[in-house]
This record gives C-alpha cells, sequence and structure tokens, in this order.
C-alpha cells in the first residue's frame, strides 16, 4: 500500500486506498453467492434422487425437510436483518459441507480447505473424503493433516460504532453506560469488547466471545493497524506531522505514527492518523506531547472494519467473509 508523504496528502484519498478492493470483494461475493446456490440445488436434486430410489415401489412421496431446513429456526442471538457468523447450533454445524466445517474449525479458508479434501488430506471417520460437499454428521470424526477440527459453535462477531460516554468494559462498579449496554439484546452468547476505547472516544469497535481471535487482534506481534480521524484545537503545523511518522519519546517510550496527514486542507486542525500500538490513550498522549488538546477522537477503522453503513450507537454482525478474513489476515502476517 502507498503510504501517503508527511502530512502533505489529504485522509480522504488515504482512507479511500484503503478500501479500494470493496468492488472487487462485492463482485467476488456476489459470484460466490451464485456458485452456492447452484451447489445447493445440485445436492437438493441428488438427495431427492436417493430418496426416490430408496422408496417402496407404491409407497405415497412424503416431503421431508432437509436438516437445513429443520435447523433454521432458534438460532440463538439470530434477529431479522442481520447475521450472525458463525453461530449455527449443534445440528447445522452437524450437517456442514465438509470444506466449511474445517474453515470453521480454525484450520484454514474455506477454499484451502476445499483443496486440502481433493488432496486426500481429510479423513472422516479414518477414511478419506475427497468431496468438499461431503455432509458432516453429527457422529463424524474429522481430521486434516493429522489433527482433530473441533468445531467451535456459537461464535459472535459484532462491529459496534460506539458513542460517546460509554465505557469500553463488561461491568462498570461505578454503574456507568457500557457498550454492552447497546448490545445486550444482540444475542445470548456472553461477548466482550477486543480492545479499548476511551469513555469519550467514538468509533470502531468489535465485541466477541472468540477468544483466539480477540488475541490476535490485541497482541503487538500482529500490528494491527488503527485508523483515527483527530479534532483538534487548532491547526496542526507540517512539522508536527512530520514528527509523529519520525517517532516521539513519551514517559513510556519511543512511538512512531505509521501515517499522519490532514483530513481536510481546508481545516488543518483535523487530522488523520494510523497507528498499530496498543498502548493505553496512546493517540491522545502523542498530539498532548506536541502541545494540541484533541477535542473529538474516532476510530475510523480497526483491522480493515470500518463503521461504514453503521450509524453512531447501532451494531450490526460481521459477514462471514469479514470473520474469515480477520482471522487468516492475521494468521499470515504472523
Amino acid at each position: 500500500m502507498a503510504v501517503p508523504k508527511k502530512g502533505t496528502e489529504g485522509f480522504s484519498k488515504f482512507s479511500k486506498d484503503k478500501l479500494k478492493g470493496a468492488k472487487k470483494k462485492e463482485a467476488f461475493r456476489q459470484e460466490k453467492r451464485q456458485v452456492r446456490k447452484e451447489t445447493e440445488a445440485f445436492l437438493q436434486s441428488k438427495k431427492k434422487q436417493q430418496k426416490q430410489a430408496a422408496r417402496p415401489a407404491g409407497s405415497p412421496e412424503k416431503a421431508v425437510p432437509s436438516p437445513e431446513k429443520a435447523t433454521q429456526k432458534a438460532i440463538p442471538g439470530k434477529k431479522p436483518g442481520n447475521r450472525q457468523v458463525p453461530a449455527e447450533s449443534a445440528a447445522e454445524s452437524a450437517y456442514m459441507p465438509l470444506n466449511k466445517y474445517i474453515a470453521y474449525g480454525g484450520i484454514c479458508s474455506r477454499r484451502d480447505a476445499a483443496e486440502l479434501v481433493k488432496e486426500g488430506k481429510v479423513r472422516v471417520n479414518g477414511k478419506v473424503v475427497l468431496e468438499p460437499s461431503y455432509r458432516v454428521q453429527p457422529n463424524d470424526e474429522v481430521k486434516a493433516n493429522g489433527k482433530l477440527v473441533t468445531r467451535r459453535k456459537n461464535l459472535v462477531y459484532i462491529l459496534l460504532n460506539k458513542p460517546k460516554d460509554y465505557i469500553t468494559t463488561a461491568e462498570d462498579e461505578k454503574g456507568r453506560k457500557t457498550v454492552l449496554d447497546i448490545v445486550k439484546n444482540a444475542t445470548e452468547e456472553r461477548i466482550y469488547p477486543v480492545g479499548r476505547l476511551d469513555r469519550n472516544t467514538t468509533g470502531v469497535l468489535l465485541l466477541t466471545n472468540d477468544g483466539d481471535l480477540a488475541q490476535q487482534l490485541t497482541h503487538p506481534k500482529f500490528e494491527v493497524r488503527k485508523i483515527y480521524e483527530v479534532k483538534l484545537d487548532k491547526p496542526v503545523e507540517k512539522d508536527d506531522l512530520d514528527k509523529l511518522v519520525q517517532g516521539i519519546n513519551l514517559e513510556d517510550g519511543p512511538i512512531a505514527a505509521d501515517a499522519a496527514a490532514y483530513a481536510d486542507m481546508k481545516d488543518k486542525s483535523v487530522v488523520g492518523i494510523e497507528i498499530h500500538s496498543g498502548r493505553n490513550r496512546i493517540v491522545r498522549r502523542m498530539f498532548e506531547h506536541l502541545g494540541y488538546d484533541v477535542r473529538n477522537l474516532d476510530r475510523v477503522m480497526f483491522a480493515n472494519l470500518t463503521k461504514k453503513n453503521v450509524d453512531r450507537g447501532k451494531w450490526r454482525f460481521l459477514s462471514e467473509k469479514e470473520v474469515r478474513l480477520l482471522k487468516y489476515f492475521n494468521k499470515s502476517k504472523k
């Protein structure tokens, strides 16, 4: 990714460059949906033929609901218009396609899982299975590359556009409002925020019960990127933008931004800054060190997640693809 010149290039362009692949991703998503529909139609047709062949001659045909339809009711935490991924019931995960089951077990992406199956590296109950669309049964033992695949159930991923005056914690002994108050009706699972935003900091916040992913996104070695839009009490000097990128010394050690630029050349008191450090109040302290007072701080991106189409104080479930990208992008960096 081309990093904008220090303090000279508009931050809005910088943000657009970070998201320039959105249209390609959407096209890929639509193609994937179409392939999935065709695959499901083929499987349903095959099942119907098998049932007809197995039915005694002369017996009336009886409609039998598919495993998918039988388990579409009462998915924990699922609400109309939202998608909770992955949060299938035990029955749903049992009838998952083999490659999807492997992917949800945290082994690899669904596409890579399909290749593992075709290469004969996946065994179900001790036997090699070469068909990625094989439906995993409730008592099946699945191994990929000799490793037992355990389906993690009821994982929840929620993106919240955090408003001001909410504490980023599960509980507050002083009785103040927490971010969990906003999403309390989203799921029956116990979720928690990944990382922290100050009480008066707004923007992108991820909540989940996936401990492995939370560890990846908060551990310093993964260098997860965050982008903030900062409103300051006065215009920022270009030299100070340069200092942010070159590095400054704070009381707890040196720190440098990955990039910094004006968000609007007509208002140089508004700055965009990209940083991967997770140190406490780091953005505020960086500007305070240079003599500026932060009036508003808004996180516009966290680990490639943005608050696009999510109003302040609102939330949504992550899509399946967003979850996969979060997991495997960070694993590849490791």
